[in-house]
């Protein structure tokens, strides 16, 4: 059976580097607010999973979150800091599958910069209670799906796609490599 991709008319593979890869980390990630980390990531078996919300996304394209040092996750970052991170920015396009390493510090003034006041809820003594973490997940790979125009446009080209019996899709996709 042939690919999707060998009946495509246009050229929807574009791998990012540097800069391009950064600002495309950036977009997605910032459109889904929130994602899947997983940890314990080894071949033929199972990892683990939890839904985290990066407090921010750097200029660099690292990661940031706040965690307690108590958690299943930071037990296992600091076993093996390998991670994934899973983003879904909609239904049909945003989507952002990272890895990266970990690093898990008390850094005072990154937790004092990333603080809001809704954290209260895991950290209940506040900035300053003794089980609050940073963890920065710095991304060394990643591949991403995405729509080339805007989601009206997209729509518009399945529809003549199925109206006409070919494939129109207006996704693009590629390797990011920051």
């Amino acid at each position: 059976m042939d690919s999707i991709n060998k009946n495509q008319p246009e050229d929807n593979f574009e791998d990012l580097f540097g800069p391009e890869a950064i600002e495309k980390i950036k977009s997605l990630a910032g459109k889904a607010g929130s994602c899947f980390m997983c940890t314990k990531i080894e071949t033929g078996k199972s990892f683990s999973s939890r839904p985290m919300a990066p407090e921010k996304i750097d200029d660099a394209g690292n990661f940031w979150f706040l965690s307690a040092s108590d958690s299943h996750k930071n037990i296992e970052l600091e076993q093996d800091p390998s991670v994934q991170l899973l983003f879904q920015g909609s239904s049909y396009s945003d989507f952002l599958s990272v890895y990266g390493k970990a690093e898990i510090s008390r850094d005072k003034a990154k937790i004092d910069e990333l603080w809001d006041a809704q954290m209260k809820t895991w950290f209940t003594e506040g900035k300053d209670d003794p089980r609050i973490t940073v963890i920065k997940v710095r991304p060394t790979e990643g591949y991403y799906w995405d729509i080339k125009t805007n989601m009206l446009v997209a729509m518009a080209k399945r529809m003549y796609g199925a109206v006409v019996g070919e494939t129109y899709d207006d996704s693009i996709q590629g390797k990011i490599n920051p």
